[in-house]
């Protein structure tokens, strides 16, 4: 067999694959065996890397050098000049390196590129860094040692000490203690145990979970086993969503491997512990992500939340005591297991011990994935692995938690992230989806497209939740449409904390939490709406007019070629007008505008003509 020389690491993550890796990866392929290079080359496609708005993606071995934003020709040019020639191909290097690098240096390693510097990766400690259908390159980074040591050097009991010393806490939104959940449902007297993977990801922008299961499924088969050891449960479920294709074929061929080599079935490390998991696939309901609701559609029932207590631990999936975690969760276990609570409680603080994945999208140079310390703060976590604003605007606020969860404005930014300080400010952890706005959002509309979502998704069982979301949905409308009152306010206001308290599940207790956070932070914007007729970001089309300034208009036409209904008229070579009882406020015009002659205003022109 001929020696391996280099490694080229492919991020297949789903936003790489969207922007075509596949055929780069196709491209390295061919150019290798083109050299003859093909049997000494190893080329591998990963989970995730992390940096989604610089796929596709690749990492050469064992230089550990980053190429961004590759076509197939840039893969053809990383051949012949880097894999065959040994030199570094500067303008593919991972974006803020490039300035800094000559031909005759090393480009820094990931540990001191300013995205991964600051993150400390154990949940993502093998995602983009091992083929995910390699079971065996599992294996090489410790994977299936910790259920070794726990099947073999710990009994039950000891296996839920040591989740519980490390402090380790629910990271699907709660942040319930798991070493207890452990306990409570090991305390249960029954014949028959349940153990749930709860990957029904849902939260717009978040994709964490999807992440670890599609680039390391087996971290997951290896924790929810030693997860039922723990609890006393021999039968497991995965339950994911079906959008996520990509994910529920790697880690079926992860159950179907793990079984081969004995990792799962009957009598595992030739012990007398036994234990399946078998894959649920869901419709991508939101309240899915619920635990009772899960539990629902995993019987074959309609997916929609019941009353608690009896709480899942107590009587669960079909009566029976079921512990129910999230992926991340989930993914953090091994490691600990295998080096101890200490260890994991020398990340985060002291009631939030260890890491978090976030994924960070809208308004942030660097979207995509990052794990980072508990603790860090939000500031640290926008500007130092962000990026900061892509266009270098000021970041107005970001919202945490997704739908559930609620906007914390710029100058609480040095607030550290955990648990309990997100929850003084309003805002939830959340499972991790994390929205930066900048000045051109609107909150008032902010709050109404996440309840617009809510409303979407509610089951429709509670009254609160099913009725209430959507009168609150129809006030900020009416808001956004100029057509609100200060009154109106006050009962947005009255009717979020009566649906906080009433509704039936965590979707409906949670879904006027962006309003009430909007609302404290940021309610002038909401009078401004309603008392002035100013839509502060200039976004709600009801309060903006779209003119032309006419010492830049060059009469070039751009404008009046793309609008949609001719609202704007002129000459050419000659100042433009737009008839404002025509116009749709569809920004098309400003997009097309090379002079800068069109803006925005609010209040709305009132003219019939304005330029």
């Amino acid at each position: 067999m001929a020696l391996t020389t280099n490694t080229i690491l492919i991020c297949a993550g789903g936003g790489c694959i969207s922007a075509g890796e596949e055929s780069v990866k196709q491209a390295f392929e061919r150019k290798l065996k083109e050299f003859g290079l093909d049997t000494v080359v190893k080329v591998v496609e990963t989970g995730c890397m992390g940096a989604c708005s610089l796929g596709p993606l690749a990492v050469i071995y064992p230089d550990g050098v980053y190429y961004q934003k590759l076509t197939p020709k840039a893969a053809e040019k990383i051949v012949e000049e880097h894999i065959l020639k040994g030199r570094v191909v500067p303008e593919f290097l991972f974006e803020g390196e490039k300035e800094k690098l000559t031909i005759k240096e090393k480009p820094r390693g990931a540990e001191e590129i300013p995205f991964f510097a600051r993150q400390v990766k154990i949940a993502l400690r093998n995602v983009g860094v091992i083929d995910p259908m390699s079971i065996e390159e599992y294996i090489a980074r410790d994977g299936y040692f910790a259920l070794h040591k726990a099947l073999t050097q710990m009994t039950p009991e000891e296996v839920i000490k040591e989740i519980k010393d490390s402090g380790l806490r629910g990271r699907g939104g709660a942040g319930f203690p798991t070493g207890l959940k452990w306990e409570l449902a090991r305390q249960q007297q029954s014949d028959i145990k349940y153990m749930i993977c709860n990957a029904d990801e849902g939260d717009p922008g978040a994709f964490m979970d999807r992440s670890i299961l599609e680039g390391d499924p087996h971290s997951i088969v290896e924790a929810m086993t030693i997860a039922g050891y723990a609890i006393g449960a021999k039968q497991g479920f995965v339950y994911v969503r079906a959008e996520y294709p990509l994910a529920i074929e790697r880690l079926q061929k992860a159950i179907e491997d793990a079984h081969a080599y004995g990792f799962l079935g009957e009598n595992i490390f030739g012990t007398d512990f036994s234990f399946d998991i078998e894959i649920r696939i869901g419709a991508g309901a939101f309240v899915c992500g619920e635990e009772t609701a899960l539990m629902h559609s995993i019987e074959g029932k309609r997916g929609q939340p019941r009353v608690k207590p009896p709480f899942p631990v107590q009587r669960g999936l079909w009566g029976k005591p079921t512990v129910i975690n999230n992926v991340e969760t989930l993914a953090l276990v091994p490691p600990i297991i295998l080096r101890g609570a200490s260890w994991f409680r020398q990340f985060g603080t002291e009631k939030s011990p260890g890491t978090k994945v976030f994924a960070l999208a809208g308004k942030i140079k660097n979207t995509g994935l990052v794990e980072v310390p508990m603790g860090i703060t939000l500031r640290e976590l926008l500007y130092e692995i962000g990026g900061g604003h892509p266009q270098g605007k000021q970041i107005k606020a970001v919202q945490t938690g997704g739908p559930s969860g609620g906007v914390i404005p710029a100058e609480y930014f040095d607030t550290p992230v955990d648990y309990e300080s997100l929850g003084k400010l309003g805002a939830i952890m959340g499972s991790g989806g994390m929205i930066v706005l900048d000045e051109d959002d609107c909150m008032v509309d902010v709050a109404k497209f996440f309840l617009e979502f809510t409303v979407d998704e509610s089951c429709g069982k509670c009254t609160p939740c099913r009725e209430g979301t959507k009168v609150m949905y129809d006030i900020l409308d009416k808001i956004t449409k100029g057509e609100g009152t200060m009154e109106d306010i006050e009962k947005l206001e009255k009717l979020a904390l009566v649906i906080k308290d009433s509704s039936l599940c965590g979707l409906g207790q949670t879904a006027p939490n962006p309003v009430l956070s909007t609302l404290k932070y940021y309610r002038h914007e909401y009078e401004a709406h309603v008392r002035d007729g100013v839509c502060p970001a200039k976004r709600c089309k009801a309060f903006i007019s779209y003119v032309i300034n006419p010492e830049k208009c060059v009469g070039c036409t751009a404008c009046a070629r793309v609008c949609p209904t001719n609202a704007i008229r002129g000459e050419v070579r000659k100042v433009h007008e737009i008839e404002q009882d025509a116009c749709v406020r569809c920004g098309s015009c400003i997009e097309v505008c090379r002079f800068g002659a069109i803006s925005k205003v609010t209040p709305a022109v009132s003219s019939a003509v304005a330029r």
